[in-house]
């Protein structure tokens, strides 16, 4: 009896690692909000009719109705409109960690997505200003992208870098990720900051698991249980060097489409899972 109930503790203990990031008050969160961004969007500053630049909302502004929480069969869920691009920051800093949370899209879509696919994206090892990339939204960071037909794809922010499993870009052609390649360079300084997911497991019309495994600067995209991009080597150049960037915090893009988030949770991890080490070797 003694060693059933200790089968029990331990279980329990085990799932006492997970750390809810959601409630009704998104109390483990901030939110920053740039601008409603237009079609025809250059990277400008954008400009008032009398071409004066036009100051980004900025931080925890109240009065929009970007990020809210409502309840679905009981459980809390984040509605991000989309209307203005920004994002939800984590308080907290992670580094070594397992994240999992579930994705659905909306219906609606604005300026400058209204005839493209629906956009979010999961932006890990936060660090810095916000505002200073291409959209003048979002801090110094690596993306797993949430975008129709691309969960799972990755983005360089600013002047982040890392090394993908993937073949190599050819001309106009996109790289796209394949476990059975060798690692290659993405993001600053490089050929390009942008990798394709290596097949697409998205379940449209449906709620999508995420997961982002993170350690050492190694990380994982897993899209409904299938790792669809391996990557290492999490770095960023600051100061005429290149520096690790495998700490930061978490953002949540609003970025011109109406999406929902929900079961977002976290947990450290000791070592990197062992069940997954086998893409590293």
């Amino acid at each position: 009896m003694l060693f059933f109930g200790s089968l029990i503790f331990l279980s329990c203990k085990k799932e006492e690692k997970w750390t809810n990031l959601i409630d009704k008050n998104l109390s483990r969160w901030d939110n920053y909000l740039s601008y409603r961004h237009q079609a025809g969007y250059n990277g400008s500053v954008p400009k008032d009719s009398n071409g004066i630049e036009i100051a980004p909302i900025g931080y925890n502004k109240p009065g929009y109705d970007v990020f809210s929480v409502i309840e679905e069969n009981n459980e809390p869920v984040i509605r991000i409109s989309g209307e203005i691009y920004g994002c939800l920051i984590s308080k907290e800093e992670y580094s070594n960690y397992h994240l999992k949370l579930k994705v659905k899209w909306g219906d609606k879509k604005w300026d400058p997505r209204k005839q493209l696919l629906k956009d979010s994206g999961i932006l890990y090892h936060s660090i810095g200003p916000i505002g200073e990339d291409y959209w003048r939204s979002w801090m110094l960071s690596q993306e797993f992208q949430i975008m129709e037909g691309h969960m799972g794809d990755f983005w360089s922010q600013k002047m982040s870098a890392i090394d993908i499993r993937a073949y190599i870009p050819e001309s106009v052609m996109n790289s796209v990720a394949d476990e059975s390649q060798p690692f290659i360079p993405f993001g600053y300084r490089e050929k390009t900051g942008f990798c394709m997911r290596s097949a697409n497991y998205e379940i449209p019309d449906a709620w999508n698991d995420i997961d982002l495994i993170c350690f050492n600067g190694k990380s994982l995209h897993i899209v409904n249980g299938h790792v669809v991009m391996i990557l290492q080597n999490s770095r960023h150049f600051e100061n005429g060097n290149f520096l690790p960037l495998d700490k930061g915090k978490i953002q949540i893009q609003s970025e011109a489409a109406e999406v929902f988030y929900k079961d977002i949770k976290i947990r450290e991890l000791d070592t990197f899972p062992p069940e997954y080490e086998k893409y590293f070797k």
